[in-house]
């Protein structure tokens, strides 16, 4: 596996990751044994970087209790990423936002009690929070770092005035947004990170599991999945998106490759800073991702794949889309 630096902050982990997020929440149900048997497949097959945060959760540390099970023979080989930046105390109501400084220092410590760990390598701002200024946040941020449970300051669905903002108190070494064929919308903010030096992680890079051979309308879903209301699985986008998924799928055919490989090395081939985490709850679909590390594509072969979807997929990307400020 190769491995990528994220930021100039000395963060360096492998050219794909491992994202947690549906192993306990937002996909319908999950098995937590195998859930754990993936994350091990992962780390076997080179994986070194592995995603989780206090809302996947819910506020019970369920998601980082198991990735903390998951990694611990091997947690010294690994870096583990979590985030805070909710108001979780009744998810049974809702959530809101919470950066104020004292419940992040809260969040910091639930986390590393959770994980079974004494430091956080990285610690991101969830989602930016308009009540709490971002100076604030990453002072926070830096007061851990400077106590030793914390390495390294992330940000996450952040735009360039709070990007800028955070880096002047406390140097960022990540963004994490999300980023695939399906969407595009953080390339306008890539020549701030290279300027700052700023590494960047993708998240869902296969487009929520659309961009595979999985996808189905949205009805036909479990209760509790997220995608009965995504908008790209709602008549009319679904067609359209199913319809270029089908077209991706025969060029990767014509490369030897599976459509999630084609997918995930496109993300891979965008910047040599970018970071894929795709998730998986098997370890059969962990193994074909890992191998998208190995797949070359030509300049014939990317034109191929922006003539199919030039500017991203059919549909917004969440019913109500996160505004970067």
């Amino acid at each position: 596996m190769q491995h990528r630096a994220l930021g100039t902050q000395g963060l360096n982990v492998s050219a794909i990751g491992y994202g947690t997020m549906g192993l306990t929440m937002a996909y319908g149900p999950g098995d937590e044994t195998e859930g754990r048997a993936t994350i091990r497949r992962a780390h076997e097959l080179g994986v070194d970087f592995f995603d989780t945060a206090e809302l996947y959760g819910w506020g019970t540390g369920s998601n980082e209790i198991l990735l903390g099970e998951a990694v611990k023979d091997f947690r010294d080989e690994i870096t583990i990423a979590t985030k805070f930046g909710f108001d979780l105390t009744d998810v049974q109501n809702g959530f809101g936002l919470d950066s104020r400084p004292e419940n992040i220092r809260k969040v910091a410590d639930n986390s590393l009690r959770y994980l079974g760990v004494d430091h956080l390598d990285v610690f991101y701002q969830h989602r930016v929070d308009p009540d709490v200024p971002i100076e604030d946040v990453a002072g926070t941020v830096k007061e851990l770092i400077d106590a030793g449970k914390v390495k390294y300051f992330g940000l996450s669905e952040a735009g360039p005035e709070t990007i800028r903002k955070a880096h002047a108190v406390q140097p960022v070494s990540v963004l994490q947004t999300e980023y695939s064929l399906f969407e595009r919308d953080v390339e306008q903010l890539f020549p701030l990170l290279e300027e700052l030096g700023i590494g960047f992680v993708a998240y869902s890079p296969l487009g929520r599991g659309f961009i595979t051979d999985t996808a189905k309308p949205a009805d036909q879903y479990d209760e509790t999945d997220l995608r009965r209301v995504d908008p790209r699985w709602q008549p009319g986008n679904f067609e359209k998106n199913l319809a270029a998924v089908d077209r991706l799928t025969e060029l990767a055919a014509s490369k030897g490759v599976t459509v999630p490989q084609l997918a995930l090395v496109w993300v891979l081939r965008q910047k040599d800073y970018v970071v894929p985490i795709p998730g998986s709850r098997s370890r059969t679909r962990v193994e074909e991702n890992i191998a998208a590390a190995d797949v070359a594509l030509t300049a014939a072969d990317l034109a191929a794949v922006k003539e199919i979807l030039p500017t991203g997929g059919f549909g917004a990307r969440y019913t109500q889309v996160p505004e970067w400020v």
